[in-house]
């Protein structure tokens, strides 16, 4: 006996058949969800990278023991060990720090450069060779503020050494004012300025034949000090 479909009652919308299942796309699906072996390469692969971008940090993250200033070093001073402490840190090829292991080899040597607590001892500051060369004489001058410029002094700076003679002594036997005598000179040390006279001494290094008559003039008093330009003599 065949059966005869009901037609829909009034206003209901007849019922939709869902598609059809497709087994291949199902077996596919399953067989996805069924492959362990890409997760473990994944995982894998992660774990690899992790480790990597560690030993990365570490050797980046490397630091090296080196030495640094502990106190004050005037320019041509000797460097005691007690001027020196250790410090780490990772290296850079353009500082070229000193090494902790190369200290017995800065220790006794004299500051090329005035050194600052903080820094970094490098390369090329702390040197062996003597601040007054052959031929030279050096000569400390006591200069107040009124007889020196302004500007820094630094080792290594040319001056002039003007003698300042007193009033009475400008005039010569023919009454004329005679012309400054002007000593040429290079900077190897300035002072620190005293507390009780504000004077500042400054060390000049002068050739030989005029070390005697520079000291007999700083003796007075009647000096002052000029700087000279970068291309003079």
């Amino acid at each position: 006996m065949s059966k005869t479909a009901v037609p829909p009652a009034a206003g209901q919308v007849p019922a939709q058949q869902g598609p059809p299942q497709i087994p291949g796309a199902v077996v596919g699906f399953r067989a996805r969800r069924r492959r362990p072996g890409m997760y473990a390469l994944a995982i894998a692969l992660i774990a690899a990278g992790g480790s990597g971008g560690f030993l990365a940090f570490q050797a980046t993250g490397e630091r090296t023991p080196v030495l640094a200033v502990a106190r004050p070093v005037q320019a041509g001073d000797v460097i005691k060990d007690a001027d020196l402490i250790e410090a780490q840190v990772q290296l850079d090829a353009a500082l070229k720090p000193v090494l902790a292991a190369e200290r017995d080899k800065v220790v006794g040597k004299r500051a090329a450069v005035a050194l600052t607590p903080g820094s970094l001892l490098t390369q090329g500051q702390a040197t062996s060779r003597t601040l007054v060369k052959a031929g030279e004489r050096l000569v400390g001058i006591g200069l107040k503020a009124s007889q020196m410029p302004a500007t820094r002094l630094s080792p290594g700076d040319k001056v002039l050494v003007v003698a300042t003679p007193a009033e009475g002594q400008i005039a010569g036997e023919d009454g004329k004012r005679p012309a400054p005598v002007e000593i040429a000179a290079r900077i190897v040390k300035v002072g620190e300025k005293q507390a009780t006279t504000g004077d500042t001494v400054v060390d000049v290094a002068v050739p030989s034949q005029f070390g005697a008559v520079l000291a007999a003039q700083a003796a007075t008093g009647d000096v002052a000090l000029v700087v000279d330009s970068p291309g003079g003599s």
